[in-house]
């Protein structure tokens, strides 16, 4: 004769069935709250390519040079002292803080040398444009400029999914959207480098820096509290390409490239399996803000300017032999 089963002969089925979907939660909302808060390593000494010494062994020229700077928050400065922005270090470098880069900077080679800081915190092309340009003074032919741009960066994050995307803030749009809008970025971007060369009739080299990645390649903004964005990568890559575009468009104008530079040192800097893990230096080179640098961060943007300066206007002064 069958024995017919009792209700509570289930009763572990049952905890078992109510207990996992629980604690399958649990886990992944307890997950996203440690990538979320945890504290990554921000590491310590020099950040960057090492800088050579030998071209500032003598002045370049004695003519007047300005040291302009143009774009969003990066090259502002948010975050950190002046004396540690990146353009402030390119002008003059804080010697005690960065013992390796003394005599290592603009003001050794460059004795008549000013600086002019134009750029604003969460500015995006258009503003750029609008509010930084017609600040520029008209410069004689006696002067020679050095023009160092971040921008772009805001047009892609702003308005960080609190609103839908559209051109000039363009988190969460899709790849197809974004053709059309880094293409209009690529306008703006033209716009701004061929009137910063007019402002200076005695001749200018431009620096543009792309855009870098927080991710590392990853793609997930999620971790840190954003919204997600299925494109994000597509949409950076394509803004970059746009802006080598430019560089490639016009002689007196360079890339820096910041995203190469930056990579394995976001989210995802202490992952040690991935391709883009930095074994010689696993540093966390963003603000807490996750889109400008910190200190460290910007010593290395500074040491990629740098390089590219030196290897550009030294040259280009020198042979004019002034």
């Amino acid at each position: 004769m069958k024995t017919q089963l009792r209700w509570y002969s289930f009763r572990w089925r049952i905890l078992i069935l109510t207990l996992l979907p629980i604690l399958t939660f649990g886990g992944y909302i307890g997950w996203r709250l440690h990538l979320a808060t945890r504290r990554l390593p921000i590491g310590s000494g020099p950040a960057g390519p090492s800088v050579p010494s030998g071209p500032f062994n003598t002045p370049w020229t004695q003519r007047q040079v300005v040291l302009l700077g143009l774009g969003d928050s990066v090259t502002r400065g948010f975050g950190v002292p002046e004396e540690k922005s990146y353009i402030q270090l390119l002008s003059s470098n804080l010697d005690t803080f960065y013992p390796d880069m003394k005599g290592k900077d603009l003001s050794v080679i460059l004795p008549h040398l000013k600086m002019l800081n134009l750029a604003q915190d969460y500015t995006t092309t258009q503003q750029h444009i609008n509010q930084q340009l017609p600040c520029i003074p008209q410069y004689d032919s006696e002067v020679y400029g050095i023009v160092v741009i971040t921008s772009g960066g805001n047009d892609l994050i702003h308005d960080y999914g609190r609103s839908k995307p559209v051109d000039g803030a363009m988190y969460g749009c899709t790849s197809k959207q974004a053709i059309e809008w880094t293409g209009n970025i690529k306008k703006r971007l033209r716009t701004i480098l061929q009137r910063v060369t007019e402002k200076f009739p005695g001749g200018c080299q431009i620096f543009l820096a792309n855009i870098y990645d927080p991710t590392d390649g990853v793609g997930d903004p999620q971790i840190v509290g954003l919204p997600r964005w299925p494109d994000c990568i597509i949409v950076l890559a394509l803004t970059n390409q746009k802006i080598r575009e430019l560089c490639d468009e016009y002689a007196n104008v360079h890339l820096v490239d910041l995203h190469a530079e930056f990579m394995g040192h976001g989210f995802h800097c202490t992952d040690w399996w991935r391709n883009t893990y930095r074994k010689e230096d696993p540093g966390h080179w963003y603000h807490t803000n996750i889109e400008d640098p910190n200190v460290r961060g910007y010593d290395a943007i500074r040491r990629l300017f740098l390089l590219q300066i030196v290897g550009i206007i030294q040259k280009d002064l020198l042979d004019e032999k002034i």
